[in-house]
């Protein structure tokens, strides 16, 4: 008797074919899902090096080219400050007062005192003026042997003694003539005056504070000539001589460059941050103002530099990027380091090596594993 084929056998190969033929179905999908898609129409470039100018750049902060800081030579109370913050002053305009009772009464007393040496100075001169002409008498006299030797010495004695009375009241008088001049400056301290035109920039006291030798009470800054100071390392100051002229960028001003002119590099280095001190002179420009920060660049020759628009660049958070093409053409997002910017360019310090195929302008479009058909 014969055995019974199993009756599962044909079942199973019909189910094993179905399923092969469904995995086939799948893989089809699987490939035609996986298919990048196409962009077409998009501009590209060839980043490629190039050589730019080479530059030093400082940075620094803008300053008055004349600074005032006023305080009283004098202590004594303060009466009254004749300037508000932001007014423009002239030069020799009183701006501030300090009480000067004391000063005016030490002012009184010298002329008191001068007026006397004065006096002194007149009778002495009378008394030195009898006693010569008296002198002259006895002289004549006694040359005829009319007096005796005795009598032309005492006239003789009085006349010296007039003499040095004069001598001593003419030093008296130039005493007190000092005295008073130095009063009447010591009054003039009680009257502070703006040392040259300028705008008062910061108010330290106010009426009423006693005012001492060296205590600030006002600043002024001269605003018609500006500086920009910048520190310059140690290595480079040897790229920097006076009468340099320098590109300068205020920030605060916008991107707008102007050209300034070096005119002062102090000898000696800041021992903590091993830089030297340049200052520049600004060109007169709207807007500025004492405290913005500056930038100042130094031409030192050519280097080479990969460069790619500015447009180019995507910006992911705090990273930036590109899109590059494979040999597929696919696009794909190659990060950046960026460094200096020239106009609508921008350096690449890494993240391209020079040669890649790059997007121009992504914009906003997401392009990464994207075909790219380039704009002919």
């Amino acid at each position: 008797m014969k055995p019974e084929k199993p009756v599962f056998s044909n079942t199973w190969l019909a189910i094993v074919l179905a399923a092969g033929s469904l995995s086939g179905c799948s893989n089809e999908r699987r490939i035609e899902a996986a298919a990048p898609e196409t962009v077409i129409n998009v501009q590209l470039f060839v980043a490629q090096k190039t050589t730019v100018p080479d530059w030093l750049e400082a940075v620094g902060t803008v300053r008055a080219a004349q600074t005032s800081q006023l305080s009283s030579q004098i202590m004594g109370s303060i009466v009254a400050i004749q300037a508000r913050e932001g007014e423009r002053v002239e030069s020799g305009q009183v701006l501030v007062l300090i009480d000067d009772a004391q000063l005016r009464a030490a002012v009184e007393q010298a002329t008191a005192a001068e007026l006397a040496a004065q006096k002194d100075v007149s009778a002495a001169e009378s008394g030195f003026a009898l006693a010569q002409t008296t002198l002259e008498r006895y002289q004549q006299l006694y040359e005829k042997k009319s007096v005796s030797p005795q009598e032309f010495d005492e006239i003789k004695a009085r006349a010296q003694a007039a003499e040095a009375r004069r001598d001593m009241a003419r030093a008296a008088l130039a005493q007190a003539n000092a005295a008073l001049t130095q009063a009447r400056t010591t009054l003039e301290y009680s009257r502070i005056r703006a040392p040259f035109a300028s705008v008062v920039t910061e108010r330290k006291a106010d009426p009423g504070t006693l005012a001492s030798p060296g205590m600030p009470i006002l600043t002024l800054e001269d605003t018609r000539n500006y500086r920009l100071d910048v520190a310059v390392d140690e290595s480079n100051v040897h790229l920097v001589h006076l009468g340099q002229s320098a590109t300068v960028n205020i920030d605060s001003l916008g991107s707008k460059e102007s050209t300034g002119k070096v005119v002062q590099i102090v000898p000696t280095a800041d021992p903590g941050s091993r830089s030297f001190l340049v200052k520049i002179e600004l060109p007169k420009v709207a807007d500025l103002h004492s405290g913005l920060f500056g930038r100042a660049k130094f031409a030192r020759g050519e280097r080479s530099a990969l460069l790619i628009p500015r447009a180019a660049v995507v910006e992911r958070g705090q990273l930036q990027g590109v899109y590059v093409l494979d040999a597929e053409e696919i696009a794909g997002m190659h990060y950046v380091t960026l460094g200096r910017t020239a106009g609508q360019q921008v350096e690449v310090l890494s993240g391209l090596e020079g040669g890649e195929k790059v997007v121009a302008a992504p914009g906003n479009r997401e392009l990464g594993g994207k075909r790219i058909n380039a704009r002919p």
